[in-house]
């Protein structure tokens, strides 16, 4: 059982220039959302980082207001927050599957995404994983934001000056 099992739970990134989080959530659970609201909030604060909310209709809109940020706006990275609780259709499946990938690919597009869209069978399980006093999910997804922040902004300053750059004497003739 998933509850006995031992997890590791890396530090929490620290940084020079301040960042930019904005929490994207789907409210359909409301309840479940704030909670995880909350505990996104506070993990984001033990950084240092200034966060923004935004609400969408519900999971599958998610990747599309982070697509919107990354090419609009000017955040470091993103929070995306849900639940998506098993009812009697297959729509479960798509909400889960449509919208983890559309996150996955603006992922490995450079976007700065902590996935806290919760997929379960019921409201007791989402409760658990909401909880900032039990699994805090929310809190998780706001640190795998700051972790690929860190690493962005390491990688980035690495690049400068790499590269092929041709001799001043190669352009005289």
């Amino acid at each position: 059982m998933a509850s006995h099992e031992t997890h590791c739970t890396l530090p929490l990134p620290t940084f020079d220039k301040p960042v930019k989080l904005l929490i994207v959530v789907a409210p359909y659970y409301r309840a479940v959302a704030d909670q995880m609201i909350v505990g996104a909030r506070a993990t984001a604060a033990a950084c240092g980082a200034e966060v923004e909310v935004i609400e969408v209709p519900g999971a599958l809109e998610v990747p599309t207001a982070i697509a919107i940020a990354e090419r609009q706006s000017n955040f470091d990275g993103y929070v995306a927050l849900g639940c998506v609780i098993r009812g009697e259709t297959t729509h479960y499946d798509t909400v889960c599957n449509d919208s983890s990938r559309a996150i996955s690919l603006l992922g490995l597009q450079g976007a700065c995404i902590g996935n806290g869209i919760l997929t379960v069978e019921n409201m007791d399980q989402a409760e658990v994983r909401a909880n900032p006093d039990k699994q805090n999910k929310g809190g998780g997804a706001a640190a795998a934001a700051l972790h690929l922040i860190a690493l962005s902004r390491r990688w980035s300053s690495a690049r400068k000056g790499i590269g092929f750059r041709a001799s001043e004497d190669s352009f005289r003739a």
